[in-house]
């Protein structure tokens, strides 16, 4: 399984940005992908994903309403689309997969089995 992030970048407060994430290798029935980051001195937190088997997705709270996750299945891209953003968003984003069954909920978080690199999001004031 392979996962390379891009877009991360410098941009201002309020502004957006949209991370995308390039996967392969997924032979699972189903599967999910999220978007996690990991800030300088914190642990690494989920902020969205995304389920192969019926699109249902989680985003943490502090992303609700701002950050969209969505996908390109023809081109086996995962974006997430990051509007208002703050200071607060400034971290390493990372994009991660793992085998989901049918029947599992996204209501607790976003597993994570496969890791991409991540790709640098800062937020300036």
């Amino acid at each position: 399984v392979q996962l390379v992030e891009s877009g991360g970048g410098l941009v201002q407060a309020g502004e957006s940005l949209k991370l995308s994430c390039a996967f392969s290798g997924l032979t699972f029935d189903a599967h999910v992908i999220a978007w996690f980051r990991q800030a300088p001195g914190k642990e690494r937190e989920a902020v969205t994903c995304i389920a192969s088997s019926d699109g249902s997705t989680y985003y943490a709270d502090s992303v609700k309403g701002r950050f969209t996750i969505s996908t390109d299945d023809a081109k086996n891209l995962v974006y997430l689309q990051m509007n208002g953003v703050t200071s607060g968003d400034t971290a390493v984003y990372y994009c991660a997969a793992a085998p989901f069954p049918y029947y599992a909920a996204l209501d607790v978080g976003c597993p994570g089995d496969y890791w991409g690199q991540g790709t640098q999001v800062t937020v300036s004031e």
